[in-house]
């Protein structure tokens, strides 16, 4: 990207809210300020301005910084046709309540114990210092956002923010649809063993995928495909960092039917005199039911014939089993239908979804204990070892055990 007049390369493009501006700055320090006309900053908005800049003409390695009314800043990476962001960086996936230890470890006053005080500060050290990725999912940004608390919603979008730098964990929904479709063509097409692609991403709009609603930004149709590639990664980055931080919190939404339709499926099922193996071909059946809509139209969109796609659910126990986040899944929710007498909540959907994914797709999960127990009984079952902790002071010494060993010579 360079100034038409000089030739020179333009190192940062700023819009800046006070004055409704935004300024281009070429490499010899000279620039340009143009009015934007419509503010894109709304009343409530916690963004005073925004700086871009482009490493080079690709746009490789280039990052978005936001800086806040409040004078916090968040550095967003932004993706490049580099496939090796991640460079074989740890990532550790982090449950909400996690979230909320990293946000009160900076403030003497708040009530954590010392020992996971010093763990978040240095979890936070490790990941500021691009040793670890900390990727947030749109969970993370659901329950944060309908906080009624203003200062505390801040502060705790302020960390996650901070600290996932623009990684993100793929919508889980459209993660477990390629895991299908990935099935599929395994056992019809003799393709590769099942998995999803670029689950912990950079790309834009991949928090929230099309089972969910969410489609991906157009940019305008003259802009070249570096550009236009490089405004749906900065619109997208800048979304998700202005609605984290907005004013006002989001409303929570209503309840769905999830929570009473698997109350009444335990319960039912407590009743029955089964034997554990024949309560989960049970739990399965529920499960098929609830996976009926996605496994159709994967089916139909890698054209799949009917007879396939019911030798596929004929084989259903092995192939579930073989994928990486949906065989967590029903594992999970195995575990939980045959616990005699459990009470199921509105966000156990949203945990089980989430942390199977995380499970699957990362290198560490902390989370609260009662899901983490379901999360390591069902992966131990799989013969999987992803690492589940409980708490940040037994999490941490183990991720620095782990880059210790990683930093080690290896023998050639």
């Amino acid at each position: 990207m360079e100034d038409a007049e000089s030739g020179l390369p333009i190192v940062r493009v700023s819009m800046i809210r006070a004055d409704s501006s935004i300024v281009f700055v070429r490499e010899d320090g000279k620039e340009a300020r143009f009015p934007l006309g419509t503010s894109p900053f709304s009343a409530t908005s916690a963004l005073a301005s925004l700086h871009w800049a482009p490493s080079d003409a690709s746009f490789a390695g280039s990052v978005l910084l936001a800086v806040t009314v409040a004078g916090d800043t968040v550095v967003f990476e932004l993706p490049s046709d580099d496939q090796e962001q991640l460079a074989g960086r740890l990532i550790v996936y982090l449950d909400q309540n996690q979230w909320s230890v990293l946000s009160k470890a900076n403030d003497p006053s708040s009530r954590i114990p010392d020992e996971d005080r010093a763990a978040a500060l240095r979890l936070e050290d490790l990941a500021r210092g691009g040793a670890l990725i900390l990727p947030a999912s749109s969970a993370h940004y659901h329950e944060t956002t309908k906080w009624s608390h203003d200062a505390a919603r801040y502060q705790l979008g302020l960390t996650v923010l901070q600290l996932s730098r623009g990684w993100q964990l793929r919508d889980p929904l459209q993660v477990r649809r390629d895991e299908i479709r990935a099935s599929y063509a395994q056992m019809f097409r003799a393709g590769p063993t099942p998995s999803a692609r670029a689950v912990v991403t950079l790309m834009p709009d991949k928090l929230h995928g099309p089972p969910r609603g969410g489609h991906s930004s157009e940019p305008p149709l003259d802009l070249p495909p570096h550009m236009a590639a490089a405004y749906k990664a900065l619109l997208s980055a800048t979304v998700l960092i202005d609605v984290m931080l907005d004013h006002d919190h989001i409303p929570a939404t209503p309840a769905t039917g999830w929570t009473q339709t698997n109350q009444q499926f335990s319960d039912w099922l407590d009743q029955e005199s089964r034997d554990s193996q024949q309560k989960r071909k049970a739990v399965d059946v529920l499960l098929l039911q609830d996976l009926q809509r996605e496994l159709a139209e994967e089916a139909h969109s890698s054209g799949i014939t009917p007879m396939q796609m019911s030798s596929w659910v004929r084989q259903h126990a092995v192939r579930l089993a073989e994928l990486p986040a949906l065989g967590v899944f029903r594992e999970i929710l195995h575990d939980r239908h045959l616990n005699q007498g459990l009470t199921w909540h509105p966000n156990d959907l949203t945990d089980m979804l989430y942390l199977s994914t995380a499970a699957a797709y990362t290198d560490v999960i902390v989370c609260e204990r009662t899901m983490g127990s379901a999360l390591r009984g069902g992966l131990t079952r799989l013969g999987r070892n992803t690492p589940v902790f409980r708490r940040l002071r037994d999490a941490v010494p183990a991720l620095e055990h782990m880059l210790h060993l990683r930093e080690l010579p290896t023998d050639s």
